[in-house]
């Protein structure tokens, strides 16, 4: 996740990237470029996720929503994000917004409506719970890579494999973590988030890549709580990428009247 996780998803969540050939060997500059697999596909995107929580007792939560997205400077630079819940019932109209930036902390806000609230997520917060799954706020928009140190450890004939020390540890969760980065779409595959007992005790697996518009694209993925046995699937669909969404889209305003005109599935 660099930025990514899950969406990831995720989050989390709209991730793709571009082909390369040539065999890459500094690890800053992979990280750079997964980032921009990840989450940079054209000037902006969509996608509608079906989330599956099973708790370590089996129970299950359903959640869906849809992501728009979009680049607000050139790839790799600052970007906007907004999640709209649809079902179920009692999520239903909770709005996700962020406004990701490069040299700072991203802003972010959450929209309840049962509540008729606009929350305002801290900094503190972007490792927590998303909705209540496995999946963390920072996933939506990915993790600056800059807030980590990043080494090669090995490349085999699929992967880029690399590990990542946080540079401030005390505003994460994790000590270190291990990314498995496909060296033919430069998508991040697997996480696994170690303890400070070197530990792994969370996972993020990409499932399912699919090329939408000449980007290989996350299609389905799983994050893991290995600690609890928990686990949030994520499937990714009716993704376009390139739809011309103006900036106002992702406004405040949006928070408690979400665009229905982009939240609407592509006709082509």
């Amino acid at each position: 996740m660099q930025r990514l996780s899950t969406f990831t998803a995720t989050l989390l969540l709209l991730a793709s990237g571009a082909v390369t050939g040539a065999v890459l060997t500094d690890a800053d500059e992979i990280v750079a470029q997964a980032n921009l697999a990840s989450y940079y596909a054209g000037a902006d995107g969509r996608s509608e996720v079906r989330m599956l929580i099973k708790d370590p007792q089996g129970r299950e939560q359903r959640r869906q929503f849809t992501v728009l997205r979009m680049n607000v400077a050139a790839p790799g630079g600052d970007q906007d994000f907004l999640v709209v819940f649809s079902q179920p019932s009692d999520v239903r109209g909770t709005v996700y917004l962020v406004k990701k930036h490069v040299g700072s902390d991203d802003d972010r806000w959450l929209y309840l409506p049962g509540l008729d609230l606009v929350k305002r997520i801290s900094a503190g917060d972007k490792r927590t719970s998303f909705v209540g799954a496995d999946y963390f706020y920072e996933d939506v928009s990915g993790r600056r890579p800059d807030e980590d140190t990043h080494e090669l450890v090995e490349t085999t004939d699929d992967y880029y494999v690399l590990r990542h020390v946080p540079k401030d540890a005390s505003s994460v969760e994790f000590a270190s973590y291990t990314t498995w980065i496909a060296r033919e779409t430069l998508l991040p595959m697997k996480i696994d988030y170690e303890n400070s007992r070197g530990d792994v005790y969370r996972r993020v697996e990409v499932q399912q890549v699919d090329m939408v518009q000449g980007h290989p694209t996350v299609a389905k993925s799983r994050v893991s709580n290995l600690e609890t046995g928990g686990y949030t699937d994520m499937q990714f669909g009716f993704i376009a990428y390139d739809l011309g969404m103006p900036a106002d889209v992702f406004t405040e305003r949006s928070l408690r009247n979400p665009p229905k005109q982009w939240l609407q599935r592509p006709t082509n």
